[in-house]
């Protein structure tokens, strides 16, 4: 599982991507584990290709997109009229004499800027998003425990990894039991001859009380 992902992401930064987050499962049950990497929309398609080569059943592939192009519009719309509203207030600033009037064009200002500045980074943001695509692999070592349904819910591979699987977990649980009994054995050995020797203390002194 985890020379899968050290390969994923070896083919990821050869396409030019970057990892964006990996976690690793490993659960008695089934190894598993997620990786979101992002690589150029161009090369989407050869992406795809290479990571479905390094699995040996792909259970099921889901493919969206979104159109950012009217929002990404309205960003722009946008700048532009705070961009037009900011040249005004400049204008201002330069012909105002008042401190009072000064204060409050760079208030102004300043509110005008960091509507800009928020607007830039989506309008980056967008930009990069849609140079770049995103890509989440689920990995297993048992398809059940993806989040996809596989097509055939019963196989014998499967029904015997789990029978194997199963009987795996009973040993190790007998085991462990006997483990436990053994260390905890020669404390059970002291309690058991302490109680048999108080016993038979006992019966020894009702014993002498009854000849007296």
């Amino acid at each position: 599982m985890g020379k899968i992902q050290k390969e994923i992401i070896e083919k990821t930064q050869k396409l030019g991507g970057f990892m964006v987050q990996s976690y690793f499962d490993n659960p008695q049950e089934a190894a598993s584990a997620t990786i979101t990497i992002r690589v150029p929309a161009k090369k989407l398609d050869q992406a795809l290709n290479d990571f479905k080569k390094l699995a040996v059943k792909v259970v099921s592939e889901n493919l969206s997109g979104s159109d950012v192009t009217e929002e990404y519009t309205d960003i722009e719309a946008r700048l532009n009229t705070l961009y037009k509203t900011k040249t005004k207030f400049e204008e201002i600033m330069e012909k105002a004499s008042r401190i009072q009037d000064i204060l409050e064009v760079q208030r102004e200002l300043i509110n005008l800027q960091g509507q800009i500045d928020a607007l830039v980074g989506q309008k980056q943001y967008l930009e990069k998003s849609a140079a770049l695509a995103k890509i989440t692999i689920y990995l297993s070592t048992d398809e059940l425990t993806l989040p996809y349904a596989p097509t055939d819910n019963w196989s014998p591979k499967l029904v015997f990894k789990k029978a194997v699987r199963s009987l795996i977990s009973t040993l190790r649980k007998i085991i462990t039991f006997f483990i436990w009994v053994v260390v905890y054995l020669p404390i059970i050995i002291i309690l058991f001859f302490g109680i048999y020797f108080i016993k038979k203390f006992i019966k020894k002194i009702k014993r002498k009380t009854n000849l007296k």
